[in-house]
């Protein structure tokens, strides 16, 4: 089968309107991708299931659907596919097989796209790199010595090499955000309410999670949303249908908009200066751009916010590991889990159901106040991560820190943890990487990440837009305006396709 040398020339849409003009088959796109994703997987370790024959499969027959023919990569956490083996990076889950697709799976398969692997996450998506013990570390196609981020490393490494045009990702504190600002990409984490969940669950991690894509263009992200928002028959979170297509606003101009900007973290953290100038630089963009830009800050309690935060995700994390052990029909236990998710749940049985409640309601008055903000403002601006991407390992616990977690681990020893000074040096690392993203988790705001720079090191370093409640329209159509001032699609690591 011949493939399609130009692949790597176009986006997703662009593909897709190849195959509807028939200049190129389905077929002829997906072996181009798998002999990418195969070229530099070696490299990367981005891939965790390969899916080709059943892609090939799907290639074979007549295209439809507005993405029909582009190869696509799901996340190996939360989107189940149907058959294929779903690990969320953790052993306890390494012979699990969903008997059904997830709802939005499905609506992917609808949408045309030709499912073909699964990409690397780190254990239940809890850490802002994708370093799982159980498939090992993806690596960022710029720097193989440093991380992608995560948790939706995989799609992010793999989209960044240009084996595929862009990629699911999900978001429950950053995830699409921070590995698309690793590997200069473009992510856009749509609001609370905007995409389907189901039909498993009726919200994830209390609403703060929701998927997505990650790409290379904003029109691909915009088509792929154009192809999947929408509730389901029982979702919790409802947005209001779009005034018109996603896709139409990228070409749309926003007009004069009011713009914020802050470089003060939300969460404990020292912003790297590498962080700030690519703030800085958007900020004049904006203003070139004719919009109103102004330094204004939240003021909000770093510390409280993050431990707020933490024990929503703990709590989540621990209830994972109880309905994964109920769904395998096995008792978890230490030997199943890294060190550090087994801490976690250790950490959540030791919190009262008051203690999260009250972190619950906490986050409710956050949003509350950014609500407020926001009547002054349609987008804030902030650096994407507290860092350029660090070295793989970097966020991971070393020495007699590591030494004492995995004793208290495996022990569940409440006692060891605390002598060993439990896990906050860890969570004091994840949050120096990110204080800027898991608020627009909190709030339910859309929120994205632009590559508008790149360090001296040749890193890239995004810079974050949270706009307004189910606001995606106004964040999409700045994002292709600042797409057309300054391109980057065309740049490409040194770990290419």
């Amino acid at each position: 089968m011949a493939a399609f040398a130009e692949y790597g020339q176009y986006d997703a849409v662009g593909l897709a309107d190849l195959v509807r003009r028939r200049e190129v088959t389905s077929a002829e796109l997906l072996e181009e991708a798998i002999a990418r994703i195969e070229r530099v997987n070696p490299s990367l370790n981005a891939v965790v299931e390969r899916m080709y024959e059943a892609a090939r499969g799907e290639a074979s027959r007549r295209a439809a659907g507005p993405l029909a023919g582009v190869p696509f990569a799901t996340k190996n956490l939360l989107a189940a596919v149907k058959g294929v083996r779903l690990t969320a990076g953790s052993r306890f889950f390494k012979d699990f097989f969903p008997p059904h697709d997830s709802e939005l799976v499905r609506r992917y398969r609808q949408a045309g796209l030709l499912l073909c692997a699964t990409t690397n996450a780190p254990e239940f998506g809890l850490l802002p790199v994708t370093e799982p013990e159980l498939h090992g570390p993806t690596l960022n196609p710029w720097n193989v010595g440093h991380t992608p981020g995560g948790s939706s490393g995989g799609a992010a490494a793999l989209v960044a090499a240009g084996a595929l045009p862009m990629a699911h990702a999900n978001d429950g504190g950053g995830s699409i955000r921070i590995p698309a600002s690793c590997c200069g990409l473009f992510g856009l984490k749509p609001g609370r309410g905007r995409m389907p969940v189901g039909p498993d669950r009726l919200e994830v991690w209390f609403g703060c999670e929701v998927d997505h894509v990650v790409s290379r263009s904003v029109r691909d992200s915009a088509a792929a949303l154009d192809a999947t928002a929408g509730p389901e028959p029982l979702s919790v979170h409802r947005a209001p249908p779009p005034a018109r297509p996603f896709l139409e606003e990228v070409r749309t101009a926003p007009g004069r908009l009011r713009i914020a900007f802050s470089a003060r973290p939300h969460m404990p953290s020292r912003v790297h200066p590498d962080c700030v100038k690519a703030l800085e630089e958007a900020v004049t963009l904006c203003q070139q751009l004719g919009h109103e830009v102004r330094e204004a800050h939240l003021n909000l309690e770093a510390r409280a916010l993050a431990k707020a935060f933490f024990t929503v995700v703990v709590s989540e994390a621990a209830a994972d590991v109880a309905v994964g052990g109920r769904l395998l029909g096995r008792k978890p236990t230490p030997e199943g889990f890294e060190a550090q998710t087994w801490l976690v749940t250790m950490l959540a049985r030791s919190a009262s159901a008051q203690d999260l409640s009250l972190a619950l309601r906490y986050l409710q008055g956050v949003s509350r106040q950014v609500a407020a903000f926001f009547e002054d403002y349609d987008v804030l601006l902030t650096p994407t991560l507290g860092q350029p991407p660090p070295p793989v390992g970097a966020l991971q616990p070393k020495g007699a820190e590591a030494a004492v977690q995995r004793l208290a681990a495996s022990f569940s020893s409440m006692l060891l943890l605390k002598l060993g000074g439990g896990i906050d040096g860890a969570v004091d690392r994840v949050f120096d990487f990110i204080p800027f993203t898991p608020l627009a988790n909190v709030i339910g705001q859309p929120a994205m990440s632009l590559p508008l720079h790149w360090n001296a090191a040749g890193l890239p370093v995004g810079v974050q837009a949270i706009g307004r409640v189910h606001g995606e329209a106004t964040l999409l159509q700045l994002a292709g305006q600042l797409e057309e001032a300054r391109p980057w699609a065309g740049r490409r690591p040194p770990v290419s396709a």
